[in-house]
């Protein structure tokens, strides 16, 4: 099924068009790994919406990419929680480890850094989002390992093997 398909199957749950944005969002966002103002305007018109009400949810919740991003989003939470347990210090050390800033990506293209609001994950403060996936209670040593183990998926897998590659969780 191509990406249209899979748009207009999901859309046909909703009784408003408008309702399917976020689904259809994310299609789209699987199946180009993030979403350009051109992908926005082919979502809208497959749903038969207003352009700007795409755009308005691609860049206002952090699960919507409209820049690439590294094959690893790695989204630390900065929140109330994971700053009382030390998400700062983790920021600076990711930063360092890897080399760039937040809202950076490797020259790898291997991973991209961002900070988020909440994950809402207070329970195993400091969390950190990859993908689809929360790694939590995290210190140097669990951001190290986890590193470590993304890298180790990347070597051994292709790009289309890593786009269905299930890591594991903390």
């Amino acid at each position: 099924m191509n990406m249209r398909q899979e748009i207009e199957a999901a859309a046909a749950r909703y009784p408003d068009q408008r309702s399917a944005i976020m689904p259809a969002l994310l299609i789209a966002q699987k199946e180009h790994g993030y979403l350009p103002g051109q992908v926005l305007e082919e979502v809208a018109d497959i749903l038969g919406v207003e352009r700007i009400w795409v755009y308005e949810l691609a860049t206002f919740y952090t699960l919507f990419h409209t820049e690439p991003v590294g094959l690893f989003h790695l989204q630390l939470c900065d929140n109330v929680s994971c700053m009382l347990r030390r998400s700062e210090d983790l920021l600076r050390h990711l930063e360092a480890v890897l080399g760039i800033t937040k809202g950076g990506t490797t020259p790898d293209g291997l991973f991209t850094l961002s900070t988020v609001e909440c994950l809402g994950a207070c329970e195993m403060a400091p969390v950190m989002q990859v993908g689809d996936d929360y790694h939590g209670n995290l210190d140097v040593a669990r951001i190290d390992a986890l590193l470590d183990r993304l890298r180790a998926a990347a070597g051994q897998a292709t790009g289309a093997d890593l786009a269905a590659a299930e890591l594991p969780g903390e």
